[in-house]
């Protein structure tokens, strides 16, 4: 049975982060609308709009130390079970997330898009909170209206430099891409040799950047700056609503975080650390 991981690196101690795991006013900032913890009455549970499949608390308590929690989760008529905890590598204190069984790369299902983009997302608040800053926020699982708002400290060309150069957009978003920085030029994850079917750039300005992809999907970053800060607003737009693409719409959102975080701390390194996740090809992540 297959297992993936994720790891983000983090500056705060591991007592804040292991109260972040296991209090249920905190999981209420950076995972979920709702939850209810209590470790020894064995109950652990999240739920809510920012929940997949969360009309109710799916979650059962399997076990807990000073450094991690772990528990099952039935989702999706299947149970996987979840390790949350706080390593220590060469210096650093990182968070780990490891969950069983775990969707093989790339297999185009929505429902494994969101099991490999939730994670990702969370994580990112997770780093921010426990670091005393504002989250960054959540999908919403209730509604398909893809719309984001986030302020960051930097100017709209600082933000367009780091969506369009692929160095920069790699250090932030922890994944190669590939681009011809102009209208009608092409634009893929991973490389052009890789992807028969790039999306179109469609706006690039200072002001706006736009993707329109072959499924009809368009994602879209509109910009507005005042005073060396900036607006971004984030959209996509073209799919079906009857089954909105949230798998997609939390990748991108995942990263966000470290683009903030990118533009707005003195010496910042990114917060993606590793991914170990089945048939991930080669060549996709670029982590540190």
């Amino acid at each position: 049975m297959s297992t993936g991981t994720i790891r983000v690196r983090t500056s705060a101690p591991v007592a804040r982060i292991h109260q972040a795991l296991t209090t249920a006013d905190d999981l209420r900032v950076w995972l979920a609308e709702h939850a209810h913890v209590d470790l020894e009455g064995g109950e652990y549970e999240f739920w809510g709009r920012y929940t997949p499949d969360g009309e109710r608390g799916r979650q059962k308590l399997l076990g807990h130390d000073d450094t991690s929690v772990r528990f099952s989760w039935q989702l999706y008529g299947t149970e996987y079970t979840v390790d949350l905890g706080v390593e220590q590598r060469d210096g650093e204190t990182l968070i780990a997330v490891a969950q069983t069984p775990y969707p093989s790369w790339g297999l185009g299902d929505e429902q494994a898009e969101i099991l490999q983009t939730f994670w990702p997302l969370v994580l990112g608040n997770l780093v921010e909170h426990v670091e005393g800053r504002p989250v960054l926020g959540f999908c919403d699982f209730t509604t398909p209206e893809q719309r984001f708002e986030f302020d960051i400290a930097a100017t709209p060309a600082a933000i367009i430099d780091a969506l369009t150069d692929p160095d920069v957009f790699a250090r932030w978003f922890g994944a190669r891409m590939e681009i011809e920085p102009h209208v009608g030029g092409r634009w893929t994850m991973g490389s052009f040799e890789q992807n028969d079917h790039p999306a179109k750039i469609i706006a690039l300005d200072e002001g706006h950047f736009a993707l329109d992809f072959r499924e009809g999907m368009v994602a879209s970053w509109e910009l507005k700056g005042s005073e060396g800060r900036t607006h971004l607003t984030f959209v996509q737009s073209g799919f079906d609503t009857g089954n909105p693409p949230y798998g997609a719409w939390m990748g991108w959102l995942s990263g966000f975080a470290d683009l903030r975080r990118m533009l707005e701390l003195p010496g910042w390194r990114p917060m993606w650390h590793s991914y170990d996740i089945p048939g991930l090809p080669d060549g996709i992540l670029v982590l540190e």
